[in-house]
């Protein structure tokens, strides 16, 4: 009999990542996990492992080891029960790992001015069904075109945000598609975590003396449709019949001319690939970053 096995790929960042397997459905008989670089990522990843150990390789719940990654790419991640007929089902963590950032003593006005410098420290946290909270900065993508899946919840912070300016946020799930839940300022999450109740429709608005020169520049990825970009100071997104889950998000706040003309709220289309069929993990707690 053929043991049945379990495979997700991953798309991660550059940086340093801790791959920590979380639980597994059978305690007694807890399948594997081994982690590994997809072929185009060979080369800019890396793992650093205990001394006794040679191999990628996760063999209970409470084990963990550390990818480094010199450039954006992707893990492939595989579960394998460790006998026949045995469960396949187990939560793998990943989650970033980082030495904070220094501040500069000699550009602190340009930050609060709303420099590139200052829009760059905008951080976007999602919550990734069966993969956790992954945080990524301004301008890139959670999920997205490469690694499609469902996004439960959104967290925005602006670290130097400019003082007139505010920002506000909310999202609708699944579970209720024609309400959107209470809006939340910079630093508070809006969603859920862990429920199986993705976004369907997200909502963001920029207010205060500061917001005329200011946008956002967000683009979105609902299953089953084509990719779609929003710009304005007031942005909703959500898919054709409000149903669809969000799959993919990429948010940019950027800087604009007081006196330009408002810009009308636009949208590019882009095919996208179908969300992944593969279920690896299933997750049972509230928290980040597993994967599959």
């Amino acid at each position: 009999m053929q043991r049945a096995i379990q495979q997700q790929t991953v798309a991660i960042n550059r940086g340093l990542f801790l791959v920590r397997y979380a639980t597994a459905e059978d305690e007694a008989r807890p399948p594997k996990v081994t982690v590994a670089p997809d072929h185009a990522s060979t080369k800019h990843i890396s793992f650093l492992l205990h001394p006794d150990h040679e191999e990628a390789v996760l063999w209970q719940p409470d084990s963990s080891l550390v990818v480094r990654a010199m450039t954006a790419g992707k893990l492939s991640v595989q579960v394998v029960p460790t006998q026949e007929g045995g469960s396949a089902a187990a939560t793998v963590k990943i989650e970033p790992l980082n030495q904070g950032d220094a501040a500069s003593p000699l550009i602190p006005t340009k930050k609060r001015n709303g420099s590139r410098s200052g829009l760059s420290n905008i951080r976007v946290l999602g919550h990734v069904a069966a993969i956790g909270d992954v945080l990524v900065n301004a301008n890139q993508w959670i999920a997205g075109p490469s690694a499609p899946s469902r996004i439960e919840g959104l967290c925005i912070d602006w670290p130097g945000k400019p003082p007139n300016l505010e920002i506000h946020y909310m999202v609708k799930t699944a579970q209720s598609q024609t309400t959107f839940a209470p809006k939340m300022g910079l630093g508070s999450f809006s969603g859920t975590r862990g429920k199986a109740m993705p976004i369907v429709a997200v909502m963001l608005e920029l207010s205060g003396p500061d917001a005329k020169n200011f946008q956002f520049s967000l683009e979105a990825i609902f299953l089953g449709s084509p990719a779609m970009r929003v710009i304005g100071r007031r942005v909703v997104a959500s898919g054709p019949t409000g149903r669809e889950p969000l799959v993919g998000l990429r948010l940019g706040v950027e800087k604009i001319d007081p006196l330009a003309q408002p810009q009308k709220k636009s949208a590019t289309r882009k095919p996208t690939r179908s969300e992944s069929r593969v279920r690896v993990f299933r997750s049972h707690t509230k928290q980040p970053q597993a994967a599959v």
